[in-house]
């Protein structure tokens, strides 16, 4: 596995690279200090698996060169990995496309289990518990239900218990990868009328009204499946 780490704080960045080369001895670890050298890195070597990207950078906004990979690498995971534990920052960021999201907080065994996830994948987001900060207000809430108490593991449904058909857990799959109806029209050779209809089942199976609410839920029952694997393994077709 081949990543690059995005941080511009010197010691951040070698800190990270020991802990992630740490992941085993396939694990190539390159650090580029700012949203410049990221670019450059990528355009002389476009090989990489993943993405590490830190949010507060000196030359650039942690969001935009987020959209930026997404827009110009949109097969490559990109896992944000910010001092920031803020809700709407987790949301934003999954929203805009991120595969995961590992506060710098987390230990090691976190960091590893989230980078596995990905690479599985899966999306990783922190267990935490939404409100008004992650939504802006009080009002217009649209919190998923399952992202209320995720430190009552107890209460989140496994995706085995959603009930959804072959169809729909493949439409969830490449759903949850970001793309759209068109393109998940195409690659199961369905009617893009038909892909809404599966999304829209899809939905209300896990509760939510929109796409992000669907990762965020999905990230959370993925962390309590015994094999995220099983759970990803697309159906024949």
């Amino acid at each position: 596995m081949k990543v690059l780490l995005v941080d511009d704080h010197p010691l951040i960045l070698s800190a990270l690279q020991t802990v992630i080369q740490g992941l085993g001895d396939d694990v190539t670890v390159v650090g580029a200090g700012s949203a410049r050298a990221a670019r450059d890195t990528l355009k002389n070597d476009p090989d990489f698996d993943m993405v590490l990207l830190d949010l507060q950078l000196g030359d650039a906004n942690g969001f935009d060169v987020l959209a930026e990979l997404r827009e110009t690498y949109p097969a490559l995971p990109v896992v944000v990995v910010s001092a920031s534990d803020r809700a709407s920052d987790v949301i934003r960021s999954i929203d805009m496309g991120a595969m995961g999201f590992v506060p710098k907080r987390a230990t090691n065994d976190t960091l590893f289990e989230a980078l596995r996830l990905v690479m599985s994948g899966g999306i990783y987001v922190p267990p935490m518990t939404l409100g008004a900060e992650a939504t802006g207000g009080g009002t217009g809430d649209t919190v998923p239900d399952v992202m209320r108490h995720v430190d009552s593991y107890q209460t989140v449904p496994t995706l085995e218990a959603l009930g959804l058909t072959a169809r729909q857990h493949d439409v969830l799959l490449l759903l949850l990868q970001g793309k759209p109806n068109k393109h998940i029209a195409r690659e199961l050779n369905l009617s893009v009328e038909t892909i809404k209809d599966h999304v829209a089942a899809v939905l209300r199976a896990l509760g939510v009204n929109s796409r992000t609410q669907a990762v965020l839920a999905v990230s959370q029952m993925m962390q309590q499946q015994p094999s995220p694997m099983a759970v990803w393994k697309p159906t024949d077709r």
